[in-house]
């Protein structure tokens, strides 16, 4: 056999494939394949969906026990990531989000991030009837996020915390000198036979109390669907850390605190109303009276910066928090979907007040937070990852 010839088996593999993705209701498509068993299944489910005719008939008709079928069937017959897709695109072909209000539709598709979002989206409108199914549905996907998410999460924001405890501002009786003499052997002055600190190293506090409020301000704007999802879970891991007071705070032109439900996302999520406009401002007012210990406060805020409220108030109370010592971040989007759309004016003027900008991905976000519980430099932590920082106008 020369390199150039292809087994039969293999042609026919690709001549059978060629033939579902064509989907012609007869055999006159050039392939010469016919389609029998579970293939003749497959190809009905994506003629339902991609067929010519899709969008002129309504696909399945609009018909929930049929639609059911239909998710039911690809689901037997494709792999999760194409399943996935498939809903995705019935959404908008088959109206799926709106059969998403019937209790069997939520039960038939398979969990996913969009579709938590799209439920997300459709929270206010689900009957009675259908929100146990909407809550399981949510769950399945926040606990497979949480299971993902948790343990590297909870090891980087413990050891951080663990570290800064001996590296915080001491009272003079809390120095231990020999850490601070050693910390700061480089700045050994000769000629007066002393070491001058730059640094203070104080002994290790006990853990008796709260040693970082972290302040998590969630845009609730369609584009940033996803991002509340991973923030929600995010949230409700870190408030289970005893050393940690999570405040979670939401909002558009309104805010909403949902910090009585931070420890359960599937809470949080179904308390949120996806759309409306967007005022950063008036939910800065509010985040700024949760900040008692500026110092010992980190600020998230997780927007795309496309301000419709006051934006030289919105600038000047994010000066006002880096004025006090609050360390402060803008994720234009926690999530790992490409590349989002921002405000890069806004970004920019924040990132000319200290404050980094930046989109950042679930994988990196405890690595990030663990570097502005210890206050390193976050730009420079994000620039070192490899990730785009809004840089100061010129």
């Amino acid at each position: 056999m020369t390199d150039h010839e292809v087994p039969d088996a293999r042609a026919e593999e690709r001549l059978r494939r060629w033939r579902l993705v064509l989907g012609s209701d007869n055999d006159a498509d050039g392939t010469g394949v016919g389609l029998t068993g579970a293939d003749l299944q497959r190809d009905s489910a994506l003629e339902a969906l991609y067929g010519s005719n899709t969008r002129r008939q309504g696909g399945l008709a609009g018909s929930s026990p049929r639609v059911a079928r239909w998710l039911g069937d690809i689901r037997t017959f494709f792999p999760s990531t194409v399943v996935q897709v498939m809903q995705r695109d019935a959404m908008t072909r088959l109206g799926l989000a709106d059969l998403l209000l019937e209790p069997e539709m939520i039960d038939a598709v398979q969990p996913d991030l969009d579709m938590v979002t799209t439920l997300m989206g459709l929270s206010g409108a689900i009957p009675d009837r259908s929100k146990q199914a909407a809550r399981l549905l949510v769950r399945a996907v926040t606990d497979d996020l949480v299971a993902r998410l948790e343990s590297t999460t909870r090891q980087a924001i413990s050891g951080a915390i663990n570290r800064s405890a001996r590296t915080r501002r001491p009272r003079h009786g809390d120095i231990d000198w020999p850490a601070t003499i050693a910390a700061n052997l480089a700045h050994y002055q000769p000629e007066y036979r002393t070491v001058i600190p730059h640094r203070l190293v104080g002994h290790a506090r006990r853990r008796s109390h709260i040693d970082r409020r972290i302040v998590l301000c969630l845009d609730q704007s369609g584009s940033m669907a996803d991002s509340i999802v991973y923030a929600s879970v995010f949230g409700a891991i870190l408030a289970s850390l005893p050393a940690v007071d999570v405040r979670l705070v939401v909002f558009d032109t309104t805010v909403v605190d949902l910090t009585d439900r931070v420890e359960d996302p599937v809470d949080v999520l179904f308390g949120v109303q996806l759309g409306g406009g967007t005022d950063i401002n008036a939910a800065l007012a509010y985040c700024q009276q949760l900040i008692e210990q500026p110092s010992d406060t980190v600020f998230v805020l997780v927007s795309d910066l496309h301000e419709g409220g006051v934006r030289t108030e919105m600038l000047r109370r994010f000066g006002q928090l880096v004025t006090s010592g609050t360390t402060a971040i803008a994720l234009l989007t926690l999530s790992d979907t490409g590349t989002p759309s921002w405000d890069a004016d806004n970004a920019a003027a924040l990132a000319e007040l200290g404050v980094p900008a930046f989109a950042c991905t679930p994988d990196l976000f405890a690595d990030m937070m663990a570097g502005a519980i210890n206050r390193d430099d976050v730009g420079r932590w994000a620039a070192d990852n490899d990730i785009a920082v809004a840089q100061p106008p010129e």
